[in-house]
């Protein structure tokens, strides 16, 4: 079960989220859901906030990870700086999703299409961003431990060196193992959902102007 949990589980949502990019670049460039008339100025905001606060998220739980020891936390300055940006992107990121998902949730248009994903995205990327201020303030890190780093930080990086660690997990506090289930599952269903698109789109688009172009590098006649 432990096996199961924390090393089968996590490797199959990576590569449900690596296919589910292929497909869904495939199926509609990720713009299915985040371009066209249909979006309505609450929606655009929404759009606008999370693309803000979602890439400023995953930068403080990099940092964080970078900079922790393998049972402290980051520099006291450190430690400063990434917990006032999480208090700040944390907040928008949710208002953000919020506004992109609630209008199709409770509309009765049906060209919105409402999936089960649809319904479970919100609440999952809310509890992933709630959970990651929890354990930042847990009580019991204390006296030079820093349970995230004991716990969740090990267990990540054993997955990404090809030699997971479910022990770290194992015995962790019940809610670090929720909150690294809830990143398991959405990193799954990822691809499958509205906001599929919201960092996708804009990286592809940067790496189109980046890329060199056949016509600028042909020779003029």
């Amino acid at each position: 079960m432990m096996i199961t949990m924390w090393v089968v589980l996590p490797y199959l949502a990576v590569v449900s989220c690596v296919a589910g990019h292929v497909w869904r670049y495939r199926y509609d460039g990720f713009r299915g859901y985040l371009y066209g008339p249909h979006l309505d100025r609450a929606q655009r905001l929404g759009i606008a906030a999370t693309r803000a606060g979602f890439p400023a998220v995953f930068a403080v739980r990099i940092v964080e990870m970078a900079a922790s020891g393998p049972h402290s936390r980051p520099e006291h300055h450190i430690q400063i700086l990434l917990t006032a940006v999480q208090a700040v992107a944390v907040p928008v990121t949710i208002a953000g999703v919020a506004l992109i998902l609630l209008p199709p949730l409770i509309s009765a248009d049906v060209r919105y299409r409402v999936t089960p994903l649809d319904r479970l995205t919100l609440p999952l990327t809310a509890s992933a961003l709630l959970s990651a201020t929890l354990v930042t303030f847990d009580g019991g890190s204390t006296d030079g431990r820093y349970r995230t780093a004991e716990t969740l930080f090990t267990w990540v990086r054993s997955l990404l060196a090809l030699h997971p660690d479910p022990h770290a997990m194992q015995y962790a506090p019940a809610i670090y193992q929720a909150r690294g289930m809830i990143i398991v599952l959405l990193v799954a269903i990822w691809p499958y959902t509205r906001l599929a698109g919201i960092l996708t789109v804009p990286a592809l688009r940067m790496l189109r102007q980046l890329a060199p172009s056949p016509y600028r590098s042909a020779p003029t006649g």
